[in-house]
């Protein structure tokens, strides 16, 4: 049994199936840990969701910013702009089936000396205290007031988290962090930034460079930030290799840190 973690695939289905293809994936006995973004800006969102969702056991999977612009444009609570290539999914008679089954899905998975995230998390948050906010938002999401959450997260004030929080407003808050995050201060301020982390901005960091950050006793599996690329350390594997912009789709089998890749398609 192997267990492999892989970045953002955004609708890249054929790279998905030939990388699965190089791991010998065996559904039976391997286990696959999705990092988010399966939708959006690839070509083929909705097979990939059908694929994904057809795995069953053998997938674990956290939600991005993209699969939740995917749950809030199905609801009509925003609108696509012109690189958003989820229309598949918008018009296929199966929609409420994946949506029903996407909102069920987490924003973290915590396993053995693991925790996957899609983007980051606060230098000042425990493993614990992360553990329980992503909760918080995931009942939501799971839950009857759902589309009243998306609308505070796409139309709501983007709040910089503070604990003292409540609402709507803090449900938002922890979201952004675990679904965006790529750099902030080290008192916790996000920044919007998304570029190369040499052009971070002065006063922020990229968050796993945060001095004294509070999570350090586990491994974090994150993807989110193409422009930061493949990047392993010690406690960090961050796997978005930018594979929708025509760079690669990486695997990295957690039990020795193997490393697997394949070509992306051509960025357009």
């Amino acid at each position: 049994m192997a267990t492999y973690a892989i970045g953002d695939i955004q609708g890249c289905l054929a790279p998905f199936r030939q990388l699965l293809d190089r791991i010998s994936f065996d559904p039976k006995t391997d286990q696959l840990w999705l990092v988010g973004d399966l939708v959006n800006r690839g070509p083929d969102s909705l097979a990939l969701l059908r694929f994904v969702r057809s795995l069953d056991d053998a997938v674990r999977i956290v939600l991005g910013n993209h699969d939740l612009f995917l749950l809030a444009a199905i609801e009509g609570i925003a609108s696509l702009r012109h690189k958003d290539t989820i229309h598949d999914v918008l018009e296929a008679e199966d929609r409420g089936e994946l949506v029903a089954w996407l909102r069920c899905q987490p924003l973290h998975h915590r396993e053995r000396s693991f925790l996957m995230i899609h983007a980051g998390l606060l230098p000042q948050w425990t493993i614990d205290e992360s553990v329980g906010f992503a909760r918080e938002v995931e009942a939501v999401l799971a839950g009857p007031n759902y589309r009243a959450f998306l609308h505070s997260l796409f139309h709501g004030p983007a709040p910089q988290w503070d604990p003292s929080l409540t609402g709507p407003e803090r449900l938002v808050s922890i979201a952004r962090v675990l679904t965006r995050l790529r750099t902030c201060t080290p008192t916790g301020e996000m920044s919007g930034f998304s570029g190369p982390p040499e052009q971070t901005p002065t006063g922020y960091l990229p968050w796993f460079h945060i001095p004294h950050r509070r999570q350090t006793d586990v491994t974090i599996i994150c993807g989110h930030w193409a422009a930061l690329g493949l990047h392993l350390k010690p406690g960090l594997l961050a796997i978005d290799s930018g594979c929708v912009w025509g760079r690669q789709l990486t695997a990295i089998r957690l039990e020795d840190r193997t490393l697997f890749q394949v070509e992306g398609p051509p960025h357009r």
